[in-house]
């Protein structure tokens, strides 16, 4: 796994707070931002054999940039259309593209590369930097190439969309990774690629009495097919989940439960029925084909009004698994505690992260097939400081 792998977290929008100094740029009805982000890494990975930096925790840990960004935001009457890019030390990619007309009624239609509507939120339960597992079997932030349809009606926020295919492949040094999101991928250039995907989410929201519990309980369904590049067949797969998320005043509790399933061939060029080809960050991997994945987390903001340099914490605590059907596959679970701190512009995450199966945590064992076969199944540790501007 590369360093550079491991840059993979939007600021939460919902806790941006910018001063007009950090504001982005308008002209007219433009909107010019980005985001510039470094990391510090620490943890269980090799150390360096000629004494230069590395992530070792006897190396004392290594800082690099992390990533730079680009955001056009458009607004004018109904009319709308966002766009986000980004680079990183070797490869690139689009991150968000689209048009979008508001209707009288408030409902939103978006047309380009999108986020797919799956799961409690944009980032799914998951308030930290590395999100939980869900993300790296493609089913949280997810962004595709569609159309999808936003609405209210009383107490029920609906999403549906169609997606004809994946957000696609931009530039790095992988056949078909280098994208910001995990999807099934044609690294060999004779798999399968995702082709005409359906997805149904609906949320009911109950807002609980003055100092009460407010509950946002929903579900979300996701089919689709895989089309073979290959000799093999034809592939489909689904997702289904139910999600809640409760809020006791700063209080939040965020949690979700999800089964997903996807029919290949063996004759594909994994050479099994049991795993999948996922890439995302120009890195290719794989991932049981069956699974359940449980996810949970528990969040506060303290809202800090009597510190001048500081706008508010979140601490958190996450814990997510990959429950895989195959027996002779072991689980990949992702514990996290954390704390986030907002300053006009600056956002930065303090993540300490324990797995005994994921890609972005610890470098002792071997890549590739941690979400998969797990053979490994050795529980390492990463802790990540995410410095990142937002203007």
């Amino acid at each position: 796994m590369k360093a550079v792998q491991t840059e993979n977290k939007s600021l939460t929008e919902s806790n941006a707070v910018l001063s007009k100094a950090d504001a982005p740029i308008q002209i007219g009805n433009l909107k010019v931002g980005g985001a510039i982000r470094a990391n510090f890494t620490v943890g269980d990975y090799p150390a360096s054999s000629g004494g230069g930096a590395s992530r070792a925790w006897e190396d004392d840990g290594n800082f690099n940039l992390d990533t730079f960004r680009v955001n056009l935001d458009y607004s004018k009457g109904p009319y709308s259309a966002k766009l986000e890019y980004r680079w990183y030390n070797g490869y690139n990619f689009l991150h968000t593209g689209w048009l979008g007309y508001t209707f009288e009624d408030d409902s939103q239609l978006q047309v380009g590369v999108n986020r797919v509507p799956f799961g409690p939120g944009a980032y799914g339960v998951s308030q930290s930097w590395l999100f939980d597992q869900h993300y790296y079997v493609g089913l949280s932030d997810d962004m595709d190439l569609g159309v999808k349809y936003s609405m209210t009606s009383g107490h029920w926020t609906w999403d549906m969309a169609y997606y004809f295919s994946d957000e696609g492949q931009y530039t790095g040094a992988s056949r078909d990774s280098a994208r910001y999101s995990y999807d099934v991928v044609n690294e060999s250039g004779n798999g399968y690629e995702e082709r005409n995907q359906f997805n149904l989410r609906g949320i009911y929201s109950l807002a609980g009495a003055e100092g009460g519990v407010s509950t946002d309980l929903g579900f979300s369904v996701q089919v689709g097919e895989l089309e073979s590049q290959g000799s093999q067949s034809d592939g489909d797969h689904y997702a289904a989940s139910v999600h809640m998320i409760n809020k006791w005043g700063n209080l939040k509790l965020a949690s979700q439960l999800t089964r997903y399933e996807y029919d290949v061939d063996d004759d594909q060029p994994l050479g099994t029925d049991t795993l999948v080809q996922y890439g995302a960050y120009d890195f290719p991997s794989t991932a049981a084909a069956e699974a359940w994945v449980p996810a949970v987390s528990l969040s506060y903001t303290y809202t800090s009004d009597n510190i001048d340099w500081l706008d508010y914490i979140i601490p958190y605590i996450e814990y997510s698994s990959i429950v895989k059907d195959e027996s002779d596959f072991n689980d990949s679970e992702l514990f996290i505690l954390g704390l986030a701190l907002a300053r006009n512009g600056w956002y930065i995450y303090n993540d300490l992260a324990f797995s005994n199966g994921n890609e972005f945590v610890g470098g002792d064992s071997a890549f590739g097939d941690r979400l998969g076969a797990n053979a490994d199944d050795e529980w390492i540790t990463r802790y990540n400081i995410n410095f990142g501007y937002y203007f």
